[in-house]
């Protein structure tokens, strides 16, 4: 049923944390702990459905160090193709669904002297876990948090409540909005982790870049994979001859899943790497965040989560 191996929980509590984003509580259905995690950490849930499963990816908002239960947040999108629509209109307390175990692409890094958090919107989550965790280990760290008013901003009271020193709030309806110039004012030894929409992240990384910043001092976390600029249905050949249609509205991995092929995947956002596979033949739209530019510009392997095909056919190596 499940291509990886899973946990069984139930949701224990909900609540509204804004008018589109809520909070969720899950407990072990068999009554245990839960596995411990490292802050930055996301599951994979899945929720059934009579035509099958949704399965997305949620960072854990929760202490690292308090595995009873394990906290989620999910913002209700506009362009939502079922996921988060579930999560708000379907979802009560007492559901049953069955989760991946924690695994982590974003993780703090022990080498910094200083962290520094930038969050737009619903990019906020996985600090959550980071915040609590540099807290309880006396670390320096601060926060910049942009949102469009204090209305909408996720976790706003309990920001302020425990981590008020630390956090600065950006409000654009207010006409404050964070600049890439506060960059320029952290101390030597910092690291920066950025999280939210593609282009505030994609400002950001390239302005640390230009001020001078290592690439090795800069963490991103994506909830959303670059989008490819044409999706067209497309036509893949397994070294076994298999013909196998992509359709517009799919990933090159649920196709594979679908058609019975032994694809192996992970995080399903084109950052782990796990379901990279060879490419034979064809021109790839890579759209992940794990290739280098050099494996993207050889053109010899593909992230099947996120990526497609430039050409209307791709020769694969499994």
């Amino acid at each position: 049923m499940y291509k990886e191996k899973t946990i069984p929980v139930y949701i224990k509590e909900i609540y509204q944390e804004t008018n589109d984003v809520k909070r969720f509580i899950l407990a072990s259905v068999e009554g245990k702990l839960l596995p411990r995690f490292n802050s930055g950490a996301h599951i994979a849930t899945y929720l059934k459905r009579e035509d099958g499963f949704i399965i997305r990816q949620y960072s854990l908002t929760s202490n690292p160090d308090k595995t009873d239960q394990y906290q989620i947040a999910v913002r209700l999108s506009n362009a939502s193709k079922g996921g988060s629509l579930f999560w708000h209109e379907q979802i009560k307390v007492g559901d049953e669904l069955h989760i991946s175990y924690p695994k982590n692409d974003f993780p703090l890094s022990f080498k910094a002297k200083h962290h520094v958090f930038y969050a737009a919107g619903i990019g906020i989550t996985p600090f959550l876990s980071m915040i609590q965790e540099l807290s309880d280990k006396g670390s320096s760290f601060e926060l910049h948090y942009a949102s469009k008013s204090k209305e909408v901003c996720a976790f706003y009271d309990y920001l302020r409540k425990h981590f008020s020193n630390q956090s600065h709030f950006y409000f654009s309806k207010q006409h404050n909005r964070v600049s890439t110039s506060s960059l320029e004012k952290h101390p030597i030894g910092t690291h920066i982790y950025f999280c939210g929409p593609v282009s505030f992240i994609q400002e950001f990384t390239e302005a640390a870049l230009g001020i001078g910043y290592p690439k090795s001092s800069i963490h991103l976390e994506h909830f959303v994979p670059v989008q490819p600029m044409n999706v067209e249905p497309f036509q893949v050949i397994t070294k076994n001859g298999e013909v196998i249609q992509v359709a517009k509205e799919q990933t090159l991995l649920e196709a594979l899943l679908h058609n019975n092929v032994e694809a192996p995947y992970s995080c399903r956002m084109g950052r782990c790497g796990t379901c990279e596979i060879p490419v034979l033949k064809g021109e790839i739209d890579h759209c992940d965040s794990f290739l280098t530019e050099d494996q993207k510009n050889a053109q010899r392997s593909i992230l099947t989560c996120v990526s497609r095909a430039k050409s209307g056919k791709l020769v694969i190596g499994i």
